[in-house]
């Protein structure tokens, strides 16, 4: 009995030990980020950073202001929303409260092997296939665009809202549907005016996290979007955004500890800082979710 105890203590120390390492993980990250932010802000006026509109550390005149790459990371990722949103939460719906217990186990899986598949495969098939096929039908569309890589990340992130947002609707009572049902309401009444209402936190949970998934994206818009700063909403020029001018600098053409590399830092300080807000908000609508369907 003493020796169970003392491999019990052992395997809660492993555990403990291996949750203080992903911990100190992420302080050490953050701290990195922190620090070199700073001092590229002592070379950097913060007020330019963030107001100017030119992007061009790498070229003879820098300038300093984020808001092209920002642009276009909002850009591509709203492109990706518009087309996962209505895909997957569709097809939750109809997994959920339509399609039969087979079939749904079937599909399921076969939809979220989609997430497994590597990005980079994703950013060359929006450039080598999905942008020809646009330009037959938009000839003005340049080879690197938003408009490609944002509609492959949709498909990317698709899974992320089905998987959630079917579980959402999965776990509401069935008590619901019957009173629905009992009301005369017919299937496709109860579904839209009463599950998905009921399900909403779980649905905007997945929603979120999808976004925060196409915000941090990199291989894709590094591959298929171009490496163009600029201030604009079109989708069909080149564009750069801020995880792709990360991969650019980090190639190793631009010497370390100069203001030039140390605008990766600034720029992924203020990409950390977007996604952890956006990650916190899903997790607050998450845990609103489960505290309301267990009151």
């Amino acid at each position: 009995m003493a020796g169970l105890k003392k491999q019990e203590k052992v395997i809660e120390g492993i555990l403990k030990g291996s949750a203080w390492f992903t911990i100190l993980i992420t302080i050490g990250i953050i701290w990195v980020l922190l620090y070199e932010t700073v001092i590229f802000f002592r070379h950097v006026s913060l007020i330019e950073f963030f107001t100017a509109t030119e992007w061009t550390p790498l070229f003879t005149i820098k300038k300093y202001g984020i808001l092209p790459l920002l642009t276009a990371t909002f850009l591509t990722s709203f492109i990706a929303i518009a087309v996962a949103l209505p895909l997957g939460l569709t097809i939750a719906v109809y997994l959920s409260e339509y399609a039969n217990p087979a079939f749904r186990r079937i599909v399921k899986p076969v939809l979220e092997l989609l997430a497994s598949i590597p990005t980079v495969v994703y950013g060359f098939f929006a450039l080598t296939t999905v942008t020809p096929f646009l330009q037959n039908f938009i000839p003005g569309m340049a080879g690197f665009n938003a408009l490609s890589p944002g509609i492959v990340m949709g498909i990317m992130i698709m899974p992320l809202i089905t998987s959630l947002s079917e579980d959402a609707l999965y776990a509401i009572p069935g008590s619901m549907r019957f009173a629905s049902y009992a009301l005369g309401a017919s299937r496709f009444q109860t579904t839209f005016r009463v599950l998905l209402p009921a399900a909403s936190s779980g649905i905007g949970v997945s929603v979120i996290l999808a976004i925060s998934r196409a915000i941090g994206e990199t291989m894709i818009v590094a591959i298929a979007a171009g490496q163009q700063p600029r201030l604009t909403l079109n989708p069909l020029v080149p564009v750069e955004t801020i995880t792709t001018y990360i991969v650019q600098v980090s190639m190793g053409d631009v010497p370390q500890n100069s203001p030039e590399f140390r605008s990766i830092f600034a720029a992924g300080m203020v990409l950390f800082l977007f996604t952890f807000g956006i990650n916190n908000l899903g997790l607050y609508l998450k845990r609103k979710f489960y505290q309301k369907y267990e009151l």
